[in-house]
């Protein structure tokens, strides 16, 4: 099958990462979304090269083909962002990281959350009376930010889907490439 008949041909997504994210949280949607036709750009503040986490311990090194300074979310159909401790600490520190955020969410581009990601979401105010889920020490965090917490293994909100991660990547893929994939009709319905 061409890239042309697959079902994400043309949409590109954002994935936005910093040293020590989840290395498979990325690395298993990212190979779905190449799977269906997507291109998947890594986005991060990282110079050059980001290094993942993988199973307690320094993962694989990702070349950064794009600078989070340099995104603007009208350039993305989606936006993914795995979890990691530490990427998500470098993040939310990063003012053009939780721009992308909030600008994917408020914009209604399909945003898929991993883990304690859905922090960052709370930090730019973009779950107030949402459902989500994640990491269990996640929650109050989400609850303080007026998120609803819901303990599905992807908890789908519109175009907002997270996930605790772990073994609940499987559902996380589907129910992110199903958000992706149904971008023009969310569109139009918002017109």
């Amino acid at each position: 099958m061409d890239n042309e008949n697959k079902r994400l041909s043309g949409k590109t997504i954002a994935i936005l990462v910093a040293n020590g994210f989840e290395e498979a949280e990325m690395t298993e949607t990212q190979k779905a979304l190449v799977a269906e036709g997507a291109t998947a750009r890594i986005v991060s503040p990282e110079n050059g090269l980001c290094n993942g986490w993988h199973e307690g311990t320094w993962g694989h090194n990702f070349y950064v083909e794009v600078k989070v300074n340099e995104v603007l979310p009208s350039q993305y159909d989606g936006l993914l962002l795995p979890g990691g401790e530490r990427s998500l600490k470098t993040l939310l520190e990063n003012a053009h990281a939780r721009r992308i955020v909030k600008g994917m969410v408020d914009a209604n581009k399909a945003v898929g959350v991993l883990s304690d990601g859905v922090e960052m979401l709370a930090a730019v105010e973009a779950i107030a009376g949402r459902n989500v889920t994640g990491a269990p020490e996640s929650r109050e965090k989400v609850e303080q930010a007026g998120g609803i917490w819901s303990d599905g293994q992807a908890v789908s909100d519109g175009r907002l889907v997270t996930s605790r991660g772990g073994e609940d990547l499987p559902a996380f893929v589907e129910a992110f490439l199903e958000a992706v994939e149904n971008g023009d009709a969310s569109a139009r319905e918002a017109a």
